[in-house]
């Protein structure tokens, strides 16, 4: 693979981008280094090659700068209220802030321009939006939340809208972008009950799906039906696949359960079973539209073109996925083995 010389800077920038905002002890430090991020992610999303790239790195443009100015706007404004407190209440600017932060990362109901802004772009920076794009956000947002009607509420519509967003949608991207704004409705109930349980589920989310978009990039498979139709001389491959999306969705055997069953666990010492009954509830959806999508892939025979016959993958690719899968299948089982050990 050619080393570009530009996307390297670009990936350093915008890795200390994030670095800054994370360690700053002021908002305007925190606000310089979402900028900086926000810049060098910019020209790694759009492609002469491809018009939808260029139009999804406009959209994210003008939301990301639409967030920052209003984030910009509510900290020069907490500082300006000091002497004003008779006039503004102090509980508007938790709330902005956190608008703010929420509209960064595409939590609901900001969420409307994550899907197609992640259709427009290619896997490599799908999983950038959906990973590192979102420490920055989640992290600052640790900082001011609270348990209260303003998080309970965002909690509910990103599962909901994370859910129900997702049954209609052929496109892969489009697919794992509900499902990454369900996820963030978990992650905002991990941070209720402190810093590590929502590192943890975010952890192993970003290795659930750094796996599967490392597959969906070596097939290439951006839409459902290309799922069906590859990979049938590697039924291997094609299993493992499937296991990571269970995985994703949270099914018990799997390492996928594992933060989903201590955020269920937290937030019932905490006696916050409606909000924790909707999540669950909300997440069997999720999980049936990973199940039609493996049950129609594994139990309707498809014909194949000769062309395609032409295997795509090699052996050192097929070991990786193996070994990735191993652990994702694994994974619960192993960590409950050692809690039990040690």
């Amino acid at each position: 693979m050619q080393i570009n010389p530009s996307k390297t800077l670009f990936i350093m920038t915008l890795m200390s981008g994030t670095l800054i905002s994370i360690s700053s002890n002021s908002w305007l430090g925190a606000w310089i280094g979402l900028e900086i991020n926000l810049l060098s992610f910019i020209p790694m999303m759009s492609s002469s090659k491809n018009t939808m790239a260029t139009e999804a790195s406009l959209k994210y443009f003008m939301i990301q700068a639409l967030a920052s100015t209003m984030l910009l706007f509510a900290v020069i404004l907490m500082h300006l209220s000091s002497d004003m407190t008779m006039f503004i209440s102090n509980k508007l600017f938790p709330m902005l802030i956190s608008s703010t932060l929420l509209l960064k990362m595409g939590a609901a109901p900001f969420h409307f321009w994550f899907p197609g802004v992640m259709e427009g772009l290619n896997w490599m920076n799908c999983l950038i939006l959906m990973t590192w794009q979102k420490i920055a956000p989640l992290m600052l947002f640790s900082y001011i939340t609270k348990i209260n009607l303003f998080s309970s509420i965002i909690i509910i519509t990103s599962v909901i809208i994370g859910s129900i967003g997702g049954l209609n949608q052929t496109s892969m991207r489009k697919i794992l972008a509900y499902s990454s704004i369900n996820h963030l409705g978990w992650m905002i109930a991990a941070m209720m009950s402190g810093d590590n349980l929502w590192m943890i589920y975010f952890l192993i989310y970003s290795f659930l799906t750094t796996t599967l978009v490392f597959m969906f990039n070596s097939f290439k498979i951006f839409h459902i039906n290309q799922s069906f139709l590859i990979l049938n001389k590697n039924v291997l491959i094609k299993f493992s696949m499937f296991l990571s999306l269970l995985s994703l969705g949270g099914l018990p055997p799997f390492l996928g359960f594992l933060p989903k069953w201590l955020v269920i666990q937290n937030m019932t010492e905490m006696n916050q079973l409606f909000i924790m009954i909707i999540m669950v509830v909300m997440t069997l959806i999720t999980l049936y539209y990973y199940l039609r999508i493996t049950y129609s892939a594994f139990l309707l025979s498809y014909t194949e073109m000769k062309w395609s016959f032409k295997n795509n993958y090699n052996n050192q690719m097929s070991t990786i996925v193996m070994i990735l899968t191993s652990i994702s299948s694994l994974g619960l089982i192993i960590s409950s083995i050692l809690f039990n050990t040690l």
